[in-house]
Parts: C-alpha cells; structure tokens; sequence
C-alpha cells in the first residue's frame, strides 16, 4: 500500500509553482508587506539616535549607558538572527513573519511606557528580536518568490524601506526634538508595525519552502536534495566565507556609527541638538536616495561592480573624516566633515549596504539557506553590537580620527576581498549559482 491509499491520511498537495509565478499583483503586496519589516527595522536602528539626546537627561545616563542603550538592540537582534532560521524551515517564512511583526509591536509598546535605564534596555532587547529576524528572514523570504530577473530588485525594495525606515526615524526626531518627547518618537513606529501584523496574516508561503516540504511529504521523508544540509558541505562552506566576511565589514566599516550617532558627533562639535539632527536628516535623505538609486543598477551593473565601487568610496570617505577630525572643530572642517559623511553613506548605500543582504539570500543551498541567511545575520549585529558599544568610549579615549582610519582600512582590505572571492550573481538562477560555488 503506498502512503496515498492509506486510509484516512489526505492525498498530498500538487507541487507549488515555481518562484516567479505568483500574479504580479500578489507578488506586489507581499513584497510591500513583509518590506514594511526593513522599514521597521530602519525605524528602530535610528530612532534611537535623535531620543537618545533627551533619554540621558530624563534617565540621567553615562557615556557607557548610553552606548548600552544602542547596543541591547544589536544584542537582541544577534539572538533573533540565530534563533530565526530553524523555525523559518520547520514552520515556514510566513509564521516567522508574523511572529517577527508581533514581537515589533510589542517593543515599540514598551519602549512607549519605559521609566528607567533598565526598563527600556529591555524594551530594546525586545526589539532587537523583531530587528534580528526581521534581517534574516525578510530578505530570504523575497528572494524566493522573485524571478531571477526581479530578485535583486525585490531584495532591494527591502533596503530601500529600511533607509525610509532611517529617514522617518530622523523626521520624526527632528519634529519631536523641540519638546524632547522621546516616548512620542518610539510611538509613532507603532503604525508600520500593526500594518505589518495585519499585513503577514494575508500574504501567501514562500514557494521554495512549499517545494522543500512537499518533497518531504511524497517521500515520507526527507527527500532528496529536500533535507538540511550541513554547514560543511563544500557550496555551503563558500558562502559562509563570503557572507559572513560582508557582514562584518558592513559593520566595522562604520555605517552604524554614522546612523546611531551623527547627531552626537555633530553635538560634540558644538552644534545645538536641534541643528545636530537636521544634519542626520539630510544625510538620512541621501541614504534613501542612493539605495533608491541602487534598484536598477543591482540587476544591471551587478552586485560586484556595485560592491567595488562601494567600498572605493568608503574608505575615501572614511579617510577624509579621519584627517578631518583630527583638527580643531570650526566651521570649514565641520563643512568637510559633513560632505564626507554624506559621501561615505551614498557609497555604502549604493552597493554594500543592499548587496550584502542580497548575496546573504541568494548565495546558499536551499538545504541551508535559513540556517546560512541567518548566521551572516548573527554576525552582522555581533559586529553591529562591538562597534554600537564601543564607538563613544574608544572615541573618547583615542580620538575620533583614530577610529575613522581603522574603517577606512577595513574598507580597503574587503575591496582586495570582493576582487578575490565573490561571484557575480546577477540574472542567474539561484540553481545556477550553487553550481559556480560547487566548481
């Protein structure tokens, strides 16, 4: 007797079409409602940076609290990377997403009502959780239901949300900076975060882990080339290498101490808070602006070309800042700080800051691509979390311009790394690609 003339057990499930054939009006809003996590996830890495002026008067915090304060989201995010990619194969994309959307909704709620250093430490660890899955399962979600051709687009539809999210964050601390109302600044991402939960209930399962399931389910087991693979197999090896050495340098090349803490730069070269946070907004602008601009190009010009120039432009930006901040402050070396600033955020968001998480989906093996997707997110916000802790203090005690030069030569070193080591990957299907690591 075969498993479907068993009695009582139902005929199983017709294979699900293949990624790309979804209706584009289907494949529309699920892009829209499961990017509102990369703008969520924008929201809540930035926000931070405009609150956190008025949240260590209220709460009376040191210079290490206030880098704890930055850093328990990192923390959380960290762990709901790594706890995010067994339950996104064992339950599926979809659940995971709405889990993610809740525990958003949740954070904001807490970080709202929080009253003392500890209270929003933890509201942060919560939210962290929610930014943590959110950058792994996101990307890898729209990665599999997107044609080859739309795939670096859709991917990117998510990074551009996220600097939209940076953006929202900075005109929301600049509307709020005049009151200092900080609990009215986490508030206000409380809108994308229900859109999302409602949003996540109504869009359909991936089709690359219905495939892998229903593979399961014909074989009454695993199937071929359905089960996990392990992290030693060689195609998934060669991923790790890539995507984990791009998701450190996305951090130690310094992106996030611009995010979280150019208004306090701008604050320390005695520029009024207010004044501090108009500069983040504009450079928030030019973030969006660039990532926007990086949609065509990802598909056309290629992740390695992007990635090339990237990081080029990174670590001269980088390295301007560090002659900059080496002098005294005044106006002319606060204009060259800025333009640098805006220099380096344009460069890293036109190809590092979208490609990585590109690459991070679209590199492993579908055996290990939740597992593979979310330990390039752990040791993205790992690093995420030495530099968000650490950036004030060592800045203190060594001097801005030293640690501007300390990114500026980790830029340098990835570019010599992505002419080496990383394969092209536009236009190809993700099949295709697995072969090219296999060679």
């Amino acid at each position: 007797m075969t498993l479907q003339d068993s009695p009582g057990l139902p005929a199983p499930a017709p294979l699900p079409p293949r990624p790309g054939a979804e209706p584009p009006q289907r494949l529309t809003l699920a892009t829209a409602v499961v990017a509102l996590g990369g703008l969520l996830f924008g929201f809540d890495t930035g926000v931070i940076s405009g609150a956190l002026l008025f949240l260590k008067e209220d709460f009376g915090l040191t210079s290490f609290q206030e880098g704890t304060v930055i850093s328990a989201l990192l923390l959380g995010a960290a762990a709901g990377a790594l706890g995010s990619g067994r339950p996104a194969d064992r339950f599926g994309r979809r659940r995971v997403l709405i889990a993610v959307a809740l525990t958003f909704t949740i954070g904001l709620v807490a970080a709202v009502a929080a009253h003392d250093f500890a209270t929003m430490v933890a509201a942060r660890l919560v939210l962290g959780l929610a930014v943590g899955g959110a950058s792994t399962v996101v990307p890898l979600y729209l990665a599999e239901i997107a044609p080859p051709r739309l795939r670096g687009r859709l991917v990117t539809a998510n990074q551009v949300l996220l600097t939209v999210g940076i953006l929202v964050s900075y005109l929301v601390n600049l509307a709020y900076s005049g009151s200092g109302n900080w609990r009215a600044m986490f508030a206000v991402g409380l809108i994308p975060s229900v859109l999302m939960l409602v949003g996540t209930l109504c869009i359909p399962e991936s089709p690359e882990w219905l495939r892998r399931r229903s593979g399961r389910d014909r074989a009454g087991g695993p199937a071929p080339n359905a089960g996990s693979l392990p992290l030693g197999d060689t195609a998934v090896r060669r991923a790790l290498v890539i995507g984990v050495t791009l998701a450190a340098v996305q951090q130690f090349g310094g992106i996030n101490s611009i995010i979280y803490y150019a208004p306090s730069i701008m604050s320390r070269a005695g520029l009024p808070a207010t004044n501090s946070i108009q500069y983040s907004v504009f450079i928030g602008v030019v973030n969006v602006a660039m990532t926007v601009a990086a949609i065509p190009l990802i598909d056309r010009a290629g992740r390695r070309p992007l990635l090339l120039f990237s990081l080029a432009g990174m670590a001269l930006s980088l390295a301007t800042l560090g002659v900059t901040m080496s002098f005294p402050s005044g106006p002319s070396t606060n204009m060259i700080a800025l333009l640098a600033m805006v220099t380096y955020v344009g460069s890293f968001a036109v190809g590092l800051g979208p490609v990585f998480w590109i690459l991070a989906a679209e590199l492993f093996p579908p055996g290990a691509r939740a597992r593979g997707a979310a330990l390039c997110a752990l040791v993205n916000w790992a690093a995420n979390f030495v530099v968000g802790q650490l950036f004030l203090p060592v800045a203190d005690a060594v001097g801005v311009s030293w640690v501007f030069w300390f990114f500026a030569a980790v830029a340098s070193g990835a570019l010599v790394f992505v002419v080496r080591k990383v394969p092209e990957t536009k236009n190809r299907s993700l099949a295709d690609i697995q072969l090219e690591l296999r060679a």
